[in-house]
């Protein structure tokens, strides 16, 4: 069963007393332009390379025009835009243990495209990605997803205007349900959605209108492993 966006913000109460000396390798920094810093559950901070290792725990920030790659233990990928703020509340996965796999996410802000691995296949349910305005379960997935809270003013649109504030959410390959408590929304290869808040049920959106998370090229192609993910033009700064 997915778990609910109240359920997520339990877990990452419960999750703010472990010490950062304890917490789990989730993954590692594979690509970076710019500053990132990880903000510990001991509300320490520290700044990010290539080949950083990303903890359970860790609130990922990424500064003004900064892009950052991180790919995960199971193979799964995040690839985050300027002004981003991600934490790992859980990060469970053992290959040979599928049954303690546990992956939950929360983005409080700015835009992510993600790419799911090894948990995302064989244990979709237990794969979820949270924010304020709705919930993002997969089903062996890549999408991206933009988080507009006043703040999305540099992002290009087809009209010409600044997105509308709330989640928007598309999918390249797979699906992904977008689910808060006024409703849910499945969304499939090609399709966009949209949600202005989480007492707004989300909606699709046509092709024409959606919003879509594309990344330069010098974070999203591979460099000696992992998968291409969102690719955009090389010069690209801007979704």
């Amino acid at each position: 069963m997915r778990m609910t966006l109240s359920a997520v913000f339990v877990v990452a109460v419960s999750l703010a007393g472990i010490s950062s000396a304890h917490a789990a390798t989730a993954g590692q920094i594979t690509h970076l332009s710019g500053t990132l810093s990880a903000k510990k559950p001991d509300g320490s901070s520290k700044l990010l390379s290539v080949k950083s290792d990303v903890l359970e725990g860790d609130t990922l920030s990424t500064e003004s025009e900064t892009y950052a790659r991180v790919k995960f233990n199971d193979g799964g990928e995040v690839v985050l835009r300027p002004g981003t703020q991600l934490k790992i509340e859980s990060y469970a996965y053992n290959a040979a243990k599928p049954e303690s796999d546990n992956v939950v996410l929360s983005m409080f802000k700015g835009g992510l495209r993600a790419v799911t691995g090894l948990i995302g296949k064989r244990n979709r349910e237990k794969v979820t990605f949270a924010t304020e305005t709705a919930t993002i379960g997969i089903r062996g997935t890549n999408f991206g997803a933009l988080l507009c809270q006043n703040d999305c003013g540099g992002v290009q649109t087809t009209s010409g205007a600044p997105p509308a504030n709330g989640l928007h959410v598309d999918v390249t390959t797979g699906a992904v349900s977008m689910s808060n408590k006024a409703g849910t929304l499945d969304i499939n290869p090609g399709q966009f959605g949209f949600a202005a808040n989480s007492n707004t049920a989300p909606v699709p959106v046509p092709p024409q209108q959606g919003v879509s998370v594309t990344m330069p090229s010098s974070i999203s192609k591979d460099k000696a492993g992992g998968r291409g993910i969102g690719k955009g033009d090389d010069s690209e700064c801007k979704m």
